[in-house]
């Protein structure tokens, strides 16, 4: 600002806050999902970050309809991990809070990641088994490798999770000097949870519900992707972090085939 001070974004009557949030949403495929997703997004956040992962459908146009200021990331690889990866760095926000572009989550829940962060939380880590939160979308044999996978987590590196495998977390883009992350799946939230807690970061569980996906079918497979996140699980207990790959930078608005 001109005079120096911060600007400060109403959120809700009770908070206002001065640092820009940004919302990173991998999609492949997802158009006929995202006008729900933006529908929910509150409008004091700073950017939308849309990683498009070489969608065939009209996921582009609808996201730039939809929020004409949105920024478009083409995907340089395969895998939610490796989206999120891009997203991540093309962010401008000193907030980042990551969201499935299915329709599952509500994105007028981030008020309640940001306030976490805000109060003093490093990472503000969604729960779908915390008091006040809930799920329509999980089959029994999800349910209970999540329990499984998530109680291994609490032992091997102490932490005091309730739910592992979920995809909406949000957190300070400084984080990622910690946790710098390195795979390319689904297990890339596990990771992250995982390396939060090796980092010594402050983290708050944030009660959300999961809703079904609206349109389409998840990638998700049960036990392929269980067997991915228990080998992240047992790798990362003897990883120093020097040994850490950093994300290459990603692509911004350039059409597929004229980047050098």
């Amino acid at each position: 600002m001109p005079d120096g001070r911060p600007r400060y974004r109403p959120v809700s009557l009770h908070l206002a806050i001065a640092p820009p949030v940004s919302v990173v949403i991998p999609a492949m495929n997802e158009a006929e999902n995202l006008p729900y997703v933006f529908r929910t997004l509150p409008g004091w956040i700073h950017e939308v970050v849309l990683v498009d992962g070489d969608s065939t459908d009209d996921t582009i146009r609808v996201a730039r309809e939809l929020w004409p200021d949105v920024k478009v990331v083409e995907q340089r690889g395969k895998g939610k991990g490796d989206a999120l990866i891009s997203g991540f760095a093309a962010c401008t926000g000193d907030i980042i809070v990551m969201v499935d572009a299915d329709g599952s989550a509500d994105g007028q829940e981030i008020v309640s990641y940001v306030s976490a962060l805000v109060s003093g939380a490093d990472f503000a880590k969604g729960s779908r088994f915390a008091n006040g939160g809930g799920t329509d979308d999980m089959t029994a044999i999800r349910r209970l490798g999540n329990r499984l996978l998530c109680a291994a987590v609490n032992a091997k590196f102490g932490a005091r999770y309730t739910d592992l495998c979920y995809g909406y977390n949000a957190f300070w883009r400084h984080c990622l000097d910690a946790i710098t992350l390195d795979c390319t799946g689904f297990e890339v939230e596990t990771l992250m949870n995982i390396r939060v807690v090796k980092a010594g970061l402050r983290v708050q569980e944030i009660p959300s519900h999961e809703y079904d996906r609206i349109h389409g079918a998840s990638n998700l497979r049960a036990v392929r992707d269980g067997l991915r996140v228990l080998g992240v699980i047992l790798r990362e207990r003897g990883v120093p972090r020097s040994t850490r790959r950093r994300p290459a930078a990603p692509r911004i608005g350039v059409p597929r085939g004229e980047a050098s």
